[in-house]
């Protein structure tokens, strides 16, 4: 047997396997299908651990099932808009779509330098030209159908480099990109209807339970934020302008005769129409409100102005001042809160800053009281449980006409217009006499002549590109120069990997080929994405079944969600100077060892602290996996092993072989959670030690048979050479368990004094209570000191000798 040489091995396979076409799924719809997805990468240049282990672990799964008979499909792609292209254009003076496809090639070489058994025929780029065709046509039928709209909103903007950023652009109230101070513009923007869907959505998530993390459900349903509760109109004491009232959203009806101040968000109606009236001070401080995003007024100190008017009380009459405050936020609810602050820890807070009273309606503990109680100085609902006076009051409110008992959700409308170049182009046209109309000529593509300077969207600066002819009247006109957000690409890729490629010109999505492969059945990814990609992506599946472009409701059958990879007690990054590189592994033990490491350090699930010592010893226990190959004999099927005349030593071997087999059943099965191929690893060393153990060349050659059967989705390459060798790849189909091996002959039993462990005996599994107690005391007899009040047996379990 030559020596192990994994760079040999493993260049050898991976041609093998490519020209073979060894992982493009098959065209026979008659055999069970498994999908098997991975959340593409954005391709930034190079891999990392990270992605090492997301693609590992569906690797693992996709080559499982498909070793067992399954038609699998396990695609690759590439997320490729977004701004990273731009700044990369702009630092490195290239052009985002050279440095994107670029970046993919290279990226692509190192992933699949892993042994990752990715279908070919199925990749995508969400750049490349048919991607943006098909997204452009769901994007106008979207429109067609109602459920995209225009309307301005106040957003992030840069003043340097003239452009708006998504939230997670804003660091610190800056510009990432060129530390300007941020501040909040109100524009035009593109919104889709997905608050249609909430209801949806939530309901929906029911179906996800024991095949989502509980987690993820959860963060899920707290997004999309349901509330029920009262909605009713604040009469001004005087009117201003044209505003007589204002609207005001609650689901504490009960704590309704406590109110002591209203709080409108800086950018309400009524805050503008009041602006110019107000000092200079004050002016300033509103200013400073509105140009401060939402996330950061969210965990800034309480502060506040007061507007100078008051609403009147709808029950009690009585007057309650109108006050500016910096957590109300405009886009939620009403844009204005009912001030309560002796019974909610926010309106406390605010209340206390700014001098206001505090009034208690709920009878309980220390203020501010959030529990449960009787109602006090309410007039006629005193005396009663805060929840049924609840119900009362929006009833008297209901009664009245004051208001109504409404359903909200902290879930808006996804807005989706970019001031940028590097994305799908909207697809719509604004002509002067016909208004806005979807253009039809698809694909509308970017231009490459572009200038990148990072100021402002170059769209709208290019000399030709926005100016073209109505599609309906023929008279000049002027493209939409927003593109989408990136969510869109990521909303649908899965959807678009079922069509197969001769397809892809003709449709967006293949009817024939959804209905068989949909939905996925596995899907892999980082928790970070656990609220908005998943979101979006459910909601797309939801909004397209409308259309009639799928069948299904939700897109993902179970979903997996990957730990960290983790070094010195922190995630890798560069900034941090923790980075290992996953090509110098490769290049110094192999993607085998690679592979190994990373699915034995931890399960899926958990966060993966880097281990220089174990990834030698994953590199170690593959070569003894080869070098120990030579005492098995080339055969063409799995063995009979005369097990008539076995010694222990190879009793025992067959044992956790087979233990190995059944754990691997388990847990792809899923009778075990989470994937531990940890554990499955953990056995079939166990198991190669036990081999070891024993000399008998029968049992040798059905041990690897079997262990490189089980091996193959963690170490393919390894585990091919050797079953081509050996088993001409035979053994890499399914096998069943020889349950007779797995039964023990004798087993070990712990034996305690005083219910401190003292040994472990081997017995028989027949003998008898009597032999077992014998030999137990004999093991223990040094301890045995004085007079034995009690012999407690666990069958098979332990004995316990309690003395005196």
């Amino acid at each position: 047997m030559r020596d192990y040489n994994p760079k040999e091995i493993e260049s050898k396979w991976q041609k093998t396997w490519l020209e073979q076409g060894d992982f493009e799924p098959k065209e026979d719809t008659s055999l069970p299908k498994k999908y098997i997805l991975s959340m593409f990468p954005y391709p930034s240049g190079s891999i990392h651990m990270g992605h090492v282990r997301n693609y590992c672990i569906g690797d693992a799964l996709a080559r499982y099932y498909r070793k067992n008979g399954f038609n699998v499909l396990h695609p690759i792609g590439w997320d490729a808009f977004g701004m990273p292209a731009e700044n990369a254009a702009i630092k490195h003076k290239l052009h985002p779509k050279d440095w994107t496809y670029s970046n993919i090639d290279n990226m692509k070489k190192e992933l699949m330098s892993l042994g990752l058994s990715f279908s070919q025929e199925r990749e995508l780029a969400t750049c490349d030209e048919d991607y943006t065709h098909w997204e452009q046509k769901i994007f106008i039928d979207l429109w067609k159908a109602g459920y995209v709209y225009r309307k301005k909103a106040y957003l992030n903007w840069c003043p340097n480099d003239k452009t708006v950023l998504a939230n997670e652009q804003v660091i610190e109230g800056k510009c990432w990109r060129c530390d300007t101070q941020v501040v909040q513009k109100e524009m035009e923007q593109y919104y889709i209807k997905i608050t249609s869907f909430a209801q949806e959505l939530l309901d929906d998530l029911n179906l996800l339970e024991g095949k989502w993390p509980n987690q993820v459900i959860q963060m899920q349903r707290n997004w999309i934020g349901k509330s029920s509760g009262l909605e009713f109109e604040l009469n001004l004491k005087e009117r201003v302008g044209e505003i007589e009232k204002i609207k005001v959203f609650t689901t504490r009806a009960d704590t309704i005769f406590g109110v002591t101040y209203c709080a409108l968000a800086p950018e309400h109606q009524l805050v503008q129409e009041l602006f110019a009236t107000l000092s200079k001070e004050s002016q300033d401080k509103i200013k400073e409100m509105q140009n401060t995003t939402a996330l950061d007024r969210s965990i800034a100190p309480k502060s506040g102005v007061p507007l100078g008017v008051s609403v009147i009380h709808p029950l009690s009459g009585e007057e309650i001042p109108l006050w500016v405050a910096n957590f109300v936020l405009a886009d939620y609810g009403c844009g204005a809160v009912m001030g309560v602050p002796a019974h909610d820890e926010r309106d406390y807070e605010f209340a206390k800053v700014c001098g206001l009273g505090v009034k208690r309606v709920i009878e309980g503990g220390e203020l501010p009281y959030v529990g449960e109680g009787k109602l006090i100085e309410s007039q006629e609902f005193s005396g009663l449980d805060n929840l049924e006076a609840k119900k009362q009051i929006i009833a008297l409110f209901e009664e009245r006409k004051l208001g109504e008992e409404v359903t909200n959700y902290r879930l808006k409308d996804w807005g989706i217009s970019r001031q940028r170049y590097w994305g799908t182009p909207i697809p719509l046209v604004h002509c002067k006499e016909c208004g806005t109309l979807p253009e039809e000529r698809l694909p509308v593509l970017l231009p490459y002549d572009v200038s990148i300077d990072g100021e402002g969207n170059p769209l709208e600066k290019h000399p030709s590109w926005k100016h073209c002819t109505c599609p309906k009247c023929g008279k000049e006109a002027l493209r939409e120069t927003d593109t989408m957000d990136t969510f869109m690409e990521s909303s649908w890729y899965f959807l678009r990997y079922v069509t197969p490629k001769i397809l892809r010109e003709q449709k967006a999505l293949d009817e024939g080929a959804m209905k068989y492969w949909l939905n996925v059945d596995e899907y892999i990814g980082g928790i970070e994405h656990a609220i908005l990609h998943l979101l979006y992506a459910r909601f797309f599946t939801k909004v397209l079944k409308k259309l009639g472009y799928v069948e299904i409701s939700e897109p993902f059958e179970n979903l997996l969600t990957q730990g960290m990879v983790l070094k010195n007690g922190a995630k890798m990054s560069k900034s941090k100077g923790n980075v290992v590189d996953p090509n110098s592994i490769i290049s110094k033990y192999g993607a085998d060892s690679a592979r190994l490491f990373i699915l034995f350090a931890a399960p899926p699930t958990k966060e993966l602290e880097w281990n220089d010592d174990a990834l030698e010893g994953a590199y170690r226990f593959i070569k003894r996996l080869w070098d120990r190959s030579k005492n098995a004999t080339p055969c063409q099927s799995l063995p009979q092993v005369d097990t008539s005349a076995l010694s222990k030593e190879s009793k025992f071997a067959r044992k956790k072989v087979y233990e190995a087999l059944k754990k691997s059943e388990e847990i792809f099965s899923k009778k075990i959670s989470g994937y531990p191929f940890n554990t499955l690893i953990s056995s079939c060393m166990e198991a190669l030690n036990a081999l070891s153990d024993q000399d008998n060349p029968q049992v040798w050659t059905e041990g690897y048979f079997i262990l490189l059967n089980l091996l193959e989705p963690i170490i393919p390459h390894t585990s091919y050479e050797l079953s081509s060798e050996l088993f001409s790849l035979k053994n890499l189909t399914p096998l069943k368990i020889d349950e007779t091996a797995l039964q023990s002959e004798s087993l070990v039993i712990v034996v305690s004094v005083n219910g401190k462990k003292r040994a472990d005996i081997e017995i028989e599994c027949n003998a008898s209570k009597e032999e077992i107690l014998s030999l137990a005391k004999e093991s223990v007899s040094k301890w045995l000191e004085g007079e034995i009040l009690k012999e407690i047996y666990v069958p098979n379990k332990l004995v316990n000798f309690v003395l005196k």
